[in-house]
């Protein structure tokens, strides 16, 4: 089969379209034939040789999701038989032709969506769940603040979260972005170029605060986010964009009653991403079935454009996922 590989540590162009051995499934494993993946922020620093994948995952081959359909199954395989449509998330690897996976990874794509839609949900769409109902513990009526709104986590998240009934403040670096966050339910824009986003979320909310903050940022955010964190608030970082160290007034958090919680989803146990796949798929993909939430796609790239897909997401251009079309 065909695949993109990391040729060596470095910038887009290290990845090279190469042919490489067909993977093959072991007894509780789907082989499926890859119509579409998608890129994500652990991709890039992969390919610089920062983020390498789990044990028993090829460190030259990026991806963490895929869309497809069954071609061979494991003789202990249950679930899924030839021919069924199927998406789920992965250690890495997805940047190819063929993948395999482990039957419960799997889930079974929406009628009613495309591979390429498809291939934009898995990783995204099972951060934020996690991040904002296992994690944060998200309530009907809260304040939720969501840095990177035009992000594929942020627009995830966003979503979810005005289907659970919160108020959405979000930042973003354009207002282009922000116009569109609004069209899919955005209760308060923040440009965070030309605005403070934490005198508008104590403005917008009457001093009073956000309860909870989704931030991909880090570093350079951690100041403000505590300040515009309600008592008893709760900051999740799920990125850190904006570095990793941080100089902290502890007192601002006992005084508050704050929680800060970090999260990766990579580097998980098999169970824990078994038990978060079967999650999403009772309570998100419902909402694609219905309509009431969207697979947001920015742009289409083929699969021997990886490089130049990189380097659009390194500009932050998107609006949403960008997809590799595999078939």
């Amino acid at each position: 089969m065909h695949a993109i590989v990391i040729t060596k540590p470095g910038p887009p162009e290290v990845l090279k379209l190469k042919k490489v051995p067909d993977p093959v499934p072991s007894d509780y494993e789907i082989l499926v034939n890859v119509h579409a993946t998608a890129l994500n922020r652990a991709d890039l620093l992969q390919r610089g040789g920062h983020y390498p994948p789990p044990p028993g995952v090829r460190t030259d081959i990026p991806g963490l999701e895929f869309a497809g359909e069954v071609i061979a199954v494991g003789e202990n395989v249950t679930a899924f038989k030839i021919g069924d449509r199927v998406m789920g998330l992965l250690g890495g690897a997805g940047y190819a032709e063929k993948i395999v996976t482990h039957e419960r990874m799997a889930m079974r794509i929406p009628k009613n969506l495309s591979y390429d839609e498809a291939a934009a949900i898995p990783e995204v769409f099972m951060t934020a769940y996690d991040a904002l109902f296992s994690q944060l513990n998200l309530q009907i009526r809260e304040r939720l603040l969501i840095h990177a709104i035009g992000s594929g986590v942020g627009i995830a998240a966003l979503q979810l979260a005005k289907t659970a009934g919160a108020t959405v403040f979000g930042t973003a670096g354009s207002d282009e972005k922000l116009a569109k966050a609004k069209t899919l339910g955005l209760d308060g824009d923040i440009n965070y170029r030309t605005q403070n986003f934490e005198e508008i979320a104590l403005a917008e909310t009457g001093g009073a605060g956000v309860h909870a903050i989704l931030d991909m940022v880090g570093a350079s955010y951690w100041g403000k986010n505590l300040a515009c964190l309600a008592p008893k608030g709760r900051l999740i970082l799920v990125g850190l964009l904006g570095g990793s160290k941080v100089e902290a007034n502890l007192g601002d958090i006992l005084k508050k009653r704050i929680q800060i919680i970090g999260t990766t989803l990579r580097g998980r146990p098999i169970e824990e991403k078994i038990a978060l796949t079967q999650a999403l798929q009772q309570h998100v993909l419902p909402l694609f079935e219905s309509g009431k939430i969207k697979s947001i796609i920015d742009r289409v790239f083929s699969l021997q454009e990886a490089a130049a897909a990189h380097g659009y997401m390194e500009a932050n251009k998107n609006f949403g996922k960008i997809i590799l079309k595999v078939i």
